[in-house]
Formats: structure tokens, sequence, C-alpha cells
């Protein structure tokens, strides 16, 4: 494996697209999103759905700026940390509808975990 296969510059770009594409994915297609926010959450669900979009797709223009990217990246693993729940959340919700799904709502929770790990890294890339 190359050395500059995840360098702080070109994680910064995936996950921007990422984000830009999931948070754009919140005002499109808002209703998955809304399901997966724990009711013990206390707040309209369909409000979470939509700042998380705004902060998704904000976040995803700061890491293409290189004056925002490092705040950006701190900010980028703040919100996966902070989505966590609605994950774990939608193992509880989907634990019953077989093992095809429940299989997919187990799988999304280790995929947090790499996201959170680039975003660190782009946080604490020397610019």
């Amino acid at each position: 494996m190359s050395s500059t296969r995840f360098t702080p510059d070109k994680l910064a770009k995936g996950m921007a697209a990422m984000l830009f594409a999931i948070g754009t994915l919140h005002f499109v297609a808002p209703k998955p999103f809304d399901e997966i926010i724990p009711e013990e959450i206390p707040a309209d669900p369909r409000t979470l759905t939509y700042a998380s979009g705004v902060a998704e797709v904000a976040i995803g223009a700061g890491l293409l700026a290189p004056k925002t990217r490092r705040l950006s990246g701190g900010l980028a693993a703040a919100l996966f940390v902070a989505v966590y729940p609605a994950n774990i959340n939608m193992v509880r919700l989907w634990w019953d509808k077989g093992p095809a799904a429940r299989a997919i709502a187990i799988g999304r929770l280790p995929l947090q975990l790499p996201m959170i790990w680039a975003a660190v890294k782009v946080a604490r890339a020397q610019g």
C-alpha cells in the first residue's frame, strides 16, 4: 500500500463528496433519515434530518477549501460521532426485518470508525 494512498488531501476530497451526496439525500428523501433518529432524542426528527443535511453539506464544502479543511475535519469527526446513535437505533429498528436487513444495519456500525479516523487525520494534518 502506498503511503500517499490516504493523504489528508485525498481523504478530505473523498469525505467532501460523500458528505455532499448524503447531505443532499437528507433533503431529497428525508423519511429514511427521520425514521432512524432515536425517539429518545427530544426533537422533531425532520428538523434533525434537515439540520444534519445542512451540516453535512457545509462541512463538505469546508473540506474542499484548504483554509477551512482542518476545522472541517474536526467538525466531520464530531458529526460522525453525533449521528452514531441513529446507526445504533437502526439496528434496533431493523432487528426483526430479517437477516439481510439486520446484517445491513449491523454492518453500518463499524463503517463509522474509518470515517472518524479519516476526519481526525484531516483535522490533524499540517497545512
